[in-house]
C-alpha cells in the first residue's frame, strides 16, 4: 500500500497520542476568512467600505458569491444570507457554523500528518466522497485549501478537485481561533448552495446585495473561471446583469465588483461605476503581481 493511500484511510475519529489536548478556552478574536480564495476582498475593504449605502447597518447582508467571505466577516451584519454555487464551499461553511469542534478535531489530525504524499492521499479521498457533507470532508476542504498551489480551488469536468500540492515549508493548516470566530459570526446566518439566479425569489426590498462573481478575463490568457463545474463565461455575466436589473427594480441596494474591461462597463452602463485599485493576487511571474483596475457597480 502506498503512503498516500494509507494516509487517506486514517481514522479521523481517534486522536494520536502525539497531539496534546487543546486548551479549553481559546482567545476570542474578530472573524475573518478561514480559507484562501481567488479574488478575496480583504485588501480592498478600505476602498469598498466607503461605497456602502447609507443605512446599510439596518439592511440584511446578501452575498450570492460568498467565496472566502471577507466582506461579510468584516461587516459582521446582524442579518445575512450567504450562498454560492460551489457545494463543497457551502458544505464547509455549514459545518463551521453547526459542528466546528468536529471540524477542528479532524483538521488537527490532517495537520499532524501533512506531507506532499499525504496531500495527494487526502485529495483522492476528498474526490471519492463527492456529495458528503460531513465535518471530516469540511476539514479536508480546508486542509487542501491551505496546502494546495496558491490556494486555488479548481475542478475538472467531473467536479473533482485537481490542484497540485503547494511548495510550503510550514503551512498554517489549523487556525483554531479563526475557525471559532467564524463559527460565532455564522450563527443565525442563512447559508445556501444556490446560483445567483435564486436571488430573484429570495432577495427582498431593502436588502443590501454584494455581487463578487468570477471576473471577466482582462485577456485571453487570463481566463480562470473553473472555481466550480461549468465555469462562468460571458453568457453567465449577461444573466447576472439581468438579475441585477430585476433586483434594482424591486428596491434592493446593489454593489457589484468585476474587471475593468469594456464588456463589463457596457453591461452596466446604466448604473454608477467607480474604479478601485486591486492587488493582483495570482500570477506565476512575481513581476506580474501589481495593481490592477477593477470596477464597482452600484444602483445608489
Amino acid at each position: 500500500m502506498s503512503t498516500s493511500t494509507a494516509f487517506a484511510r486514517i481514522d479521523l475519529v481517534k486522536r494520536p497520542s502525539s497531539i496534546p489536548p487543546r486548551p479549553a478556552l481559546v482567545e476570542e478574536r474578530r472573524a475573518k476568512p478561514f480559507i484562501k480564495w481567488v479574488g478575496g476582498k480583504g485588501r480592498l475593504l478600505p476602498q469598498l467600505t466607503p461605497l456602502l449605502p447609507p443605512g446599510v447597518e439596518r439592511m440584511r447582508h446578501v452575498e450570492p458569491f460568498v467565496g472566502g467571505g471577507a466582506f461579510f466577516f468584516a461587516r459582521s451584519p446582524a442579518r445575512a444570507l450567504l450562498s454560492d454555487v460551489n457545494p463543497n464551499l457551502i458544505a464547509t461553511y455549514q459545518a463551521i457554523r453547526d459542528d466546528v469542534e468536529a471540524v477542528i478535531g479532524n483538521l488537527e489530525l490532517l495537520a499532524a500528518g501533512h506531507s506532499k504524499e499525504a496531500y495527494y492521499g487526502v485529495r483522492t479521498s476528498y474526490n471519492l466522497s463527492l456529495g458528503d457533507r460531513s465535518s471530516e470532508r469540511a476539514a479536508q476542504f480546508i486542509y487542501l485549501n491551505k496546502t494546495c498551489f496558491n490556494g486555488l480551488h479548481r475542478v475538472n469536468k467531473k467536479g473533482e478537485f485537481n490542484v497540485p500540492a503547494g511548495r510550503y515549508v510550514k503551512p498554517r493548516i489549523l487556525d483554531e481561533s479563526a475557525l471559532l470566530a467564524a463559527h460565532r459570526a455564522l450563527q443565525k446566518v442563512e447559508i445556501r448552495c444556490a446560483g445567483f439566479e435564486a436571488l430573484v425569489q429570495s432577495a427582498r426590498p431593502g436588502d443590501f446585495v454584494y455581487f463578487d462573481p468570477p471576473y471577466e478575463p482582462v485577456s485571453d490568457t487570463a481566463r480562470f473561471t473553473a472555481y466550480a463545474k461549468g465555469g462562468f463565461g460571458q453568457d453567465a455575466q449577461r444573466k447576472l446583469r439581468d438579475v441585477f436589473r430585476e433586483l434594482d427594480r424591486r428596491g434592493a441596494r446593489l454593489m457589484l465588483s468585476n474587471s475593468d474591461v469594456p464588456f463589463i462597463r457596457e453591461l452596466y452602463g446604466d448604473y454608477r461605476i467607480d474604479t478601485v485599485a486591486a492587488p493582483r493576487a495570482i500570477n506565476c511571474n512575481g513581476r506580474g503581481r501589481g495593481k490592477v483596475s477593477e470596477v464597482v457597480v452600484r444602483n445608489y
